[in-house]
């Protein structure tokens, strides 16, 4: 069967899409660096914050399939128009929330209209790119957004709060959907290749019960936010509900989620490196942030500008991937920048940040070089192996990578940095012992502690907790290190036999 004439908007409509994507990604790390304004603005509490960031990536991994299926039923420009808007709206109204109880709720509807976005912007993807080497260079540009988009957002967020209020992080989001929303409304297709078949409800509630209540259990008992019995009991009720939902679309003639897309090693191969390779990167964000903020004393908006050289080789790691894998084949190009991945952060560990030279620079260039093509490397690698119909069920899978190791990952970075702190913290033989526990915890509680104290006593336990995190900083970045140099093994072996799927090809 002969291929389709190309789309002559396709690079238009990529355009398009990758605007619409932009603002959800930016979310996904703005928000960090506006805590402390929120939370005496608001006057919300220790768990209120923690629900304020929580809730979007929490709702977005339970999201993301159900509405990657839906746009498969009814059409992925009808979606992502609706999404657009709800994101817009919800915008207005985090912005201008005047209780932590209004911002949260405002959080959720900005999760509802991002998950309705992201598996809509690689699913159309899909359907305008036919051609595999076309496609590898239009996801390498959208991986150029994914990745320096999240990156870039304690930059973009430190820089509004040096000028306005806190809730200037969400209202950026309005004009560029006031851009993008009529842009998609003329340049996508109005006919649309669909999947047949009904969108269950009951199904897609199933699913997003099960994935929050999975989700929540493991952030909850690793985090410490709740005991083990508690996270342990609520872990088995999503891993029943999950169950449930996989015998239903196992069993149903019109299942809402084609399981089958498992099967492809190629698919198994894009989720993992998505979720770790958007893990290891929100997860060195967040150290770095603390190590340049804690240790080093800089402000939000100078830590930003410390890690523009992951943003800037991150920005270009889209399309060098999409060039690189149309060259030299993808299984070559996934693997390698993993293991260069590696090496970079086992550079980091071992560097001194008092004196960075031209080495630490470099290192974190490479470092958002080769995790961006790992990302853009997932969405070659499961948007390759699936039809265009079922592009927006394989975006949306990979898009739950991404949420999910973005989750987790800070998560685990979070638990693991704790209990590194905790063994490396020496304490001076003079806080008392009602403070020593709390002031062992993470350096944020060893200054809180300290500021309590103050004078001498005060400055020692500062100097001690500066002295632990560095070494906790390098005992978590080697272990990055060798996590991802391992799944650069995997991949190699997954992506053996991967030959991208083109039009008219069996499915």
């Amino acid at each position: 069967m002969s291929s389709p004439t190309p789309d002559p908007k396709r690079w238009l409509v990529l355009l398009a899409v990758m605007l619409a994507f932009l603002p959800v990604v930016l979310d996904m790390t703005i928000l960090h660096v506006a805590v402390p304004r929120l939370t005496q603005a608001l006057n919300a509490s220790g768990t209120e914050v923690l629900w304020i960031i929580d809730i979007y990536p929490l709702l977005m991994a339970g999201l993301l399939v159900p509405m990657g299926t839906l746009s498969d039923r009814v059409g992925n420009r009808r979606i992502l128009l609706t999404g657009l808007m709800i994101f817009a709206a919800a915008s207005v109204w985090a912005a201008f929330a005047q209780s932590a109880g209004a911002l949260i709720a405002a959080r959720v509807f900005l999760a509802l209209g991002g998950s309705m976005i992201m598996p809509c912007v690689l699913g159309l993807i899909r359907k305008t790119f036919e051609d595999p080497g076309e496609r590898a260079i239009a996801l390498g540009l959208w991986g150029t957004v994914g990745s320096a988009g999240a990156a870039v957002g304690p930059l973009v967020g430190g820089a509004m709060l040096e000028h306005f209020w806190w809730g200037s992080v969400f209202l950026i989001n309005v004009p560029v959907m006031l851009v993008v929303a009529p842009a998609c409304w003329f340049l996508l297709p109005r006919v649309e290749a669909t999947t047949p078949g009904q969108w269950r409800i009951g199904q897609a509630l199933l699913l997003i019960l099960g994935m929050i209540a999975v989700v929540y259990a493991v952030k909850a008992g690793f985090g410490g936010k709740q005991p083990w019995s508690v996270a342990g009991l609520v872990l088995v009720f999503g891993i029943a509900t999950l169950t449930l939902f996989a015998r239903q679309q196992l069993r149903s003639a019109e299942p809402m989620l084609d399981l089958s897309l498992l099967s492809h090693p190629a698919i198994l191969a894009g989720l993992l490196m998505a979720m770790v390779a958007a893990g290891a990167l929100a997860g060195v964000e967040l150290t770095l942030a603390q190590e340049l903020q804690y240790v080093l004393g800089k402000t939000p908006l100078q830590a930003g500008l410390f890690m523009v050289p992951i943003m800037a080789a991150a920005a270009i790691g889209g399309p060098v991937a999409g060039f690189l894998s149309n060259r030299f084949g993808l299984r070559l190009v996934a693997s390698l920048s993993l293991l260069i991945a590696a090496a970079s952060l086992q550079m980091l560990a071992q560097s001194d940040f008092h004196a960075p030279g031209l080495a630490v620079p470099l290192a974190l260039a490479v470092l958002g070089l080769t995790l961006s093509i790992g990302l853009t490397a997932s969405s070659i690698a499961i948007m390759g192996a699936v039809e265009a119909s079922k592009g927006g069920a394989a975006g949306s899978l990979e898009a739950t990578g991404y949420e999910l190791g973005t989750g987790l990952g800070i998560t685990f970075f979070g638990v693991f940095m704790s209990g590194v702190f905790s063994r490396a913290m020496e304490l001076p033989a003079s806080i008392p012992a009602t403070l020593a526990a709390e002031a062992s915890r993470t350096i944020g509680d060893a200054y809180i502690v300290a500021g309590r104290l103050g004078g001498a006593e005060g400055a020692a336990l500062i100097e001690a907790g500066k002295a632990a995190f560095t070494q906790t900083h390098a005992v978590l970045l080697s272990t990055s290190a060798g996590i991802i140099t391992a799944l650069a093994l995997v991949v190699f072996l997954a992506l053996a036999g991967h030959r991208p799927q083109v039009a008219g090809s069996p499915h």
